[in-house]
């Protein structure tokens, strides 16, 4: 077993589980290319041209431009606790970003077929879309907010200068 992790880097779970992700994958594409191989085929080369030269520099950017506004904090600042907030806006931001992804064309009400087809309206998907990602960008800042409250709360001076000052969580 301590030869298989550090062969294989991790425990049989996570290889058995990564080998049964490969499997359902592949029968996928077997059943996906069997019914319509060219468009499978040009949906996956224009996805990866679309993220990889479009979409990847625009979010990184993005990440960048939003760590570089609160880099520069005061200097009298380094003393007390500090919460890495970055992720709290990462988290909702790609969730949001993946249900715009999967369901752009009834969002955008690009999809013509789709109320003729389905007998339903696509005019709710726009609001639901933005009230999904106000939940999440919400939901976000209250933990955010309680990680702040939990690091801050009064009382802990002696535990704050056991742990350092700047400690992170």
């Amino acid at each position: 077993m301590a030869r298989l992790v550090r062969w294989y880097g991790s425990g049989p779970l996570h290889l058995l589980v990564l080998i049964a992700s490969f499997a359902l994958t592949g029968y996928a594409l077997v059943r996906l290319f069997a019914v319509q191989p060219w468009e499978v085929a040009i949906w996956f080369v224009g996805a990866a041209v679309l993220h990889d030269l479009i979409l990847l520099p625009l979010y990184s950017l993005a990440d960048l431009s939003a760590l570089s506004v609160l880099r520069h904090q005061a200097a009298d600042a380094s003393d007390r606790p500090t919460v890495r907030w970055i992720n709290h806006l990462r988290v909702p931001a790609f969730l949001s970003g993946l249900l715009l992804l999967v369901w752009f064309p009834l969002i955008l009400r690009l999809a013509g077929p789709y109320p003729g087809d389905t007998g339903l309206s696509d005019s709710v998907y726009l609001g639901r879309w933005l009230a999904i990602t106000g939940v999440l960008f919400a939901a976000s800042a209250v933990a955010f907010a309680a990680r702040l409250r939990r690091v801050r709360r009064p009382g802990d001076d002696e535990s704050r200068s056991a742990a350092g000052p700047g400690t992170a969580l």
